[in-house]
């Protein structure tokens, strides 16, 4: 769906959130969404201080704007003074910087700065978005959502936190560059030094890693030499020593590589026969995307147990299977191992989760936000 804009039609575009790449990659998906329809478009981002979209946001060609916001600590209520100082000083911040920017609409997509940049947006009358993308909704886009105009949504059943008048089922944007790949499995395999007539399970642990999985590699290596299976391993920063050292130790490993970061994921989607990964909204909606069979181990640490909900999803519609986080250790490697050799049962997964898919969201949230900006700026002549 494409939107007649004029040049002398300028809308100018707030889009605030982030903190990880479950948040940032729907956004940077939207802003390009935007800007194909509306190539002249002013877009701004407002993130968070420190967090990683202060370097993905500029990389990806856009402006951003960085607020001293913090999370809550849910623990222990005395170290929340700092994050209250620094909430009224991103206000204030988020405030000036609506002042100077004016745009006609603002969309938050979750993050620690969608807070008080869309609280301001909204109280100064401005349309505001907001693109959910968990199967539960966090705090901050419950507050938001009494002002908002629009809110996109990933799975069904949200009118539990939302105004059902209000909800929009667009999925969740993805990074570009998936779909239109043209590598082979095979040649994807070899990329990774692998063997294309061996089945291969691809973990992912995010940016950062996941722990538990992580540990359940280090202390599997024996089984997986003797499994027959091959594992392409991104270990995330924090755990690539720890990974590396135990690989050492254990001896020669021609069946796993082992990396902290993968840059390429298209090409190592294309490879993987098997998907382990936590139940990031961001990753579910590309294993959607792709048709890719997943065990999803729900982080622990996360607000509201957000990703046992969005795995749990899935699972109940026979889309992808499930190992809990305090389970990893002693389950995950015998299941991935057992499942990935189950031609029929892979076959079954990729089928139902491919069923849920949504291949055209930044488009569709792009629409709804240029609807909103036009309109606001017809309203007020500006």
């Amino acid at each position: 769906m494409q939107i007649d804009i004029t040049m002398e039609d300028k809308l100018r575009i707030v889009i605030s959130g982030g903190g990880t790449g479950g948040h940032i990659f729907p956004a940077i998906s939207i802003a390009n969404a935007i800007k194909e329809q509306c190539p002249d478009a002013d877009i701004l981002f407002v993130g968070a201080e420190g967090r990683m979209e202060m370097q993905r946001v500029p990389a990806a060609g856009y402006p951003i704007k960085g607020l001293p916001v913090a999370g809550f600590n849910r623990k222990n209520l005395l170290k929340n003074i700092p994050v209250l100082i620094k909430l009224f000083k991103s206000q204030r911040m988020a405030r000036q910087i609506i002042k100077d920017f004016q745009p006609h609409a603002a969309v938050g997509v979750g993050g620690y700065a969608s807070g008080p940049t869309l609280k301001v947006a909204g109280s100064m009358g401005i349309p505001t978005i907001l693109q959910e993308q968990n199967s539960y909704a966090g705090v901050t886009n419950k507050l938001l959502s009494k002002q908002a105009q629009k809110i996109c949504v990933a799975y069904e059943g949200m009118e539990r936190f939302f105004d059902k008048e209000k909800i929009m089922l667009t999925g969740n944007p993805v990074r570009q560059g998936l779909i239109n790949h043209s590598i082979s499995r095979e040649d994807a395999i070899r990329s990774f030094r692998l063997d294309p007539e061996k089945r291969t399970v691809l973990i992912l642990g995010g940016s950062l890693g996941a722990r538990s999985i992580n540990q359940c590699m280090i202390e599997n290596l024996e089984k997986i030499r003797s499994s027959g299976v091959q594992f392409i391993w991104q270990t995330g920063k924090i755990y690539f020593e720890n990974a590396i050292s135990a690989i050492a130790e254990a001896g020669e490993l021609p069946m796993l590589h082992v990396t902290d970061f993968i840059s390429d994921m298209a090409t190592a989607y294309q490879a993987a026969d098997l998907i382990i990964s936590r139940a990031g909204a961001g990753s579910i909606s590309e294993f959607c995307l792709l048709g890719k069979p997943v065990i999803l181990v729900p982080s622990p640490n996360v607000a509201e147990d957000h990703q046992t909900k969005n795995a749990l999803a899935l699972v109940n519609k026979n889309a992808a299977l499930y190992v809990k986080d305090e389970n990893a250790k002693d389950k995950l490697i015998n299941k991935a191992i057992e499942t990935v050799s189950q031609m029929d049962l892979l076959e079954n997964l990729s089928k139902n989760i491919a069923k849920l898919a949504f291949t055209d969201s930044a488009n569709v949230i792009a629409v709804e936000v240029i609807k909103a900006a036009k309109k606001y700026k017809n309203e007020h002549g500006c």
